[in-house]
């Protein structure tokens, strides 16, 4: 896979491809995940919680595996000059994915953007910025930001403790 990505950089770069050409799942991966690193990294923090997010949201929706997945984040994490280039990974996502996947896409940055347990402003401007390169409607990304926190909350919700109950001690021999 390593080389793979590799390849990708090298047309990302101009040194291969060409103006209409189809992208391939790779790329898509690649795109989809630059994205969700750009969004972690807003804060100046990509702390271990909005890694395993990514690493859950790319094997969970690309059929990756553990080993493809951190490959796949590292080779993002290691190119800042390059990710945070927008406009090359929301063109391929806009032209390859459909508005179901463009809107499960924004769903999933949103996922990140609340991964450490708060949103920032730079990570609400991203998500709007990309909304609008991927056509993705303000009603839409709403929407899609409802269902996170929703998601999360029924979650946070599910994990409060209850409290053990009190052991009995054994009285009288």
């Amino acid at each position: 896979m390593i080389n793979r990505i590799k390849a990708l950089f090298a047309v990302r770069e101009g040194r291969g491809g060409g103006v209409g050409e189809t992208h391939s799942h790779d790329e898509l991966h690649l795109a989809a995940a630059a994205l969700m690193v750009e969004a972690a990294c807003l804060d100046g923090d990509f702390d271990a919680a909005e890694r395993a997010t990514i690493d859950g949201l790319l094997r969970r929706h690309f059929d990756l595996d553990a080993e493809e997945s951190r490959t796949l984040i590292e080779s993002v994490e290691v190119a800042p000059a390059d990710r945070h280039q927008l406009l090359p990974y929301t063109r391929i996502i806009k032209e390859r994915f459909s508005e179901a996947e463009r809107v499960e896409l924004i769903e999933m940055l949103w996922e990140v953007a609340y991964a450490d347990g708060e949103l920032h402003d730079y990570e609400a401007n991203l998500l709007r910025r990309i909304g609008g390169l991927i056509y993705v409607p303000d009603r839409d990304r709403g929407a899609a930001r409802r269902r996170v926190v929703e998601r999360l909350r029924a979650a946070s919700e599910s994990r409060v403790e209850r409290p053990e109950p009190a052991e009995t001690s054994e009285v009288g021999e």
